[in-house]
């Protein structure tokens, strides 16, 4: 059963068809002839989203798999158009009814955050506006308030000659980064061949190429990415998509809190050049997703700059510490990144997708620089007064302002009160932890950095094997039931309990029922076995 809190409307009948051959300007879509219609329907969806920010009782809906696929299957998707508020309805019924709530006190499952009101707003702004930011004739304004934004992220990071683009989400500023360090490093190997077949070169880079011509491919088959087993798994994916080899991703070796170890990071390059491999990238992170502690950057910075080789920071989870004012701190050395990436829509409260990969010189995108006539025409781009177009850099070509959200977001709120909000979450994980570490049938793992904590239920009449098994039932048993929603893990081969806090308005109380829950389901699943063992031993 699911319930739409959009009311009907006179000014939007609920059964007007949409396909109205003999009048072509017809509300379907968005201009001044609909304008009135377009404001009444957002209105309405707005009014239902508001009752439901106001009343939702649960983080997930409760409601089983099946029965929610057959109200998917049910809906007719090749009849004859319903009308713009019966549309909405039938969507706010199916969807808003059955979501899962990111601002709700029991959902600290994953990394998704409560978002910020300003920033909803200018969604709906730049989805009704729709500009896309690849080219600056189909952006104009738009295309140079993202350049801003990239000069203020970058200004923040150090990078005084930096550049960058916004992208989808963290796995392709991911994806993005080691494209630049492939294409820059290849470049390079090259470069010093030359240099080197005309005797004015004897650097690493021309050891690391070989003496002797090396084709691409070759190359290719020897290039090697260096990060833990903590680091995202885009990483791997990243090496996959870029076409280098199985063995490409070398796994550095962390201390005992799960960080990279820089020493390790030294012998694990100097191993590479052992075996006349080309080490292509270092990848440290900033805010592991399920630790959530931050790599020791200045130290594996120091070890990259001896090397030559190019630092990635992955500070998806981490980056908006560089505006907590207790802990940007933590973030030391990142300014010495070739590139970093930051995904706004975990601590910077913004609806997803707002991303952003950042160079720490603007030349480090030469190498991947694309033209095509229709868009970017390579002799319009050398003129002194070229249009800005980001299509020239980006991965993507049609791609949204996104970057409106997280301006609006600056200019209500102010930098300042974000990153003290992202200070708060820290704070509540600590606590959280220290609570923990004082009940009796829980345990609690590691230290973050961040606003993840690791915990198992663990009483006294459960051994590890039964601690183990009862992970993925709690989680299962909790998310099934509505009542919260918390994840799982799994660190050197045992199954941990995570929540993960980006909510400032969550509270120790609240975390403490969310944990009187997890403590009840245990029980509850010990004593459902226990009866089960008794009934069949009858």
């Amino acid at each position: 059963m699911t319930t739409s809190l959009l009311s009907e409307t006179e000014s939007a009948p609920a059964a007007a068809p949409l396909h109205t051959p003999d009048n072509p300007r017809t509300d379907a879509l968005l201009g001044a002839h609909s304008a009135d219609e377009y404001s009444a329907l957002m209105h309405s969806v707005i009014d239902a989203l508001g009752e439901r920010f106001r009343t939702t009782a649960r983080a997930v809906s409760a409601k089983d798999r099946s029965g929610l696929q057959a109200a998917v299957d049910a809906v007719d998707l090749d009849t004859a158009g319903v009308g713009n508020a019966e549309a909405l309805r039938e969507a706010d019924a199916l969807y808003a009814d059955n979501a899962v709530w990111f601002h709700h006190p029991n959902y600290v499952a994953h990394l998704n955050c409560p978002v910020a009101v300003p920033a909803v707003a200018a969604e709906a702004m730049l989805a009704a506006i729709n500009t896309s930011v690849d080219t600056y004739d189909q952006s104009e304004v738009a295309t140079l308030m993202e350049r801003r934004l990239i000069d203020w992220t970058c200004s923040h990071l150090g990078f005084a000659s930096g550049d960058g683009i916004f992208t989808s989400g963290g796995t392709q500023s991911n994806l993005h980064a080691l494209f630049l360090a492939r294409e820059n490093v290849l470049a390079g190997l090259t470069a010093h061949a030359d240099a080197s077949d005309r005797g004015e070169s004897d650097d690493a880079e021309t050891r690391r190429g070989g003496s002797s011509p090396s084709t691409r491919l070759e190359l290719l088959s020897r290039l090697r990415i260096l990060a833990t087993d903590q680091a995202h798994f885009s990483v791997s994916r990243a090496a996959f998509l870029l076409g280098l080899d199985a063995e490409a991703v070398v796994t550095v070796p962390t201390d005992a809190t799960g960080r990279m170890d820089a020493e390790a990071l030294n012998a694990s390059l100097l191993s590479i050049d052992a075996n006349d491999a080309i080490p292509m990238a270092v990848v440290a992170t900033a805010g592991t997703t399920d630790l959530g502690v931050i790599d020791p950057l200045k130290s594996i910075a120091e070890v990259c700059e001896s090397a030559n080789v190019w630092l990635h920071v992955d500070a998806a989870y981490g980056g908006g510490l560089l505006w907590a004012p207790r802990r940007a701190h933590l973030l030391e050395g990142i300014g010495r990144a070739a590139s970093v990436t930051i995904d706004f829509h975990k601590t910077f409260f913004q609806p997803v997708s707002s991303s952003a990969l950042l160079v720490r010189d603007a030349a480090l995108f030469a190498p991947t620089i694309h033209h095509h006539d229709y868009l970017n025409p390579e002799a319009e781009a050398q003129a002194d007064d070229a249009e800005p177009n980001q299509v020239d850099k980006s991965l993507q070509t049609t791609r949204r302002f996104d970057a409106l959200k997280l301006w609006t977001t600056l200019r209500a709120r102010g930098a300042d009160e974000i990153g003290t909000m992202i200070d708060t979450v820290c704070d509540l994980a600590t606590e959280v932890r220290q609570l923990l570490e004082t009940q009796a049938d829980f345990e609690v793992l590691g230290d973050s950095d961040l606003s993840t904590v690791l915990f198992r239920f663990t009483p006294y009449t459960a051994d590890q094997h039964t601690a183990d098994e009862l992970v993925p039932l709690i989680r299962r048993v909790l998310f099934r039931s509505g009542r919260a929603a918390v994840a799982r893990t799994t660190i050197d081969g045992r199954p941990w309990l995570k929540v993960t806090l980006l909510n400032p308005d969550t509270s120790i109380d609240d975390i403490t029922a969310v944990l009187d829950l997890v403590r009840a389901t245990g029980h509850g699943i010990l004593a459902g076995r226990h009866i089960t063992t008794e009934g069949g031993a009858a």
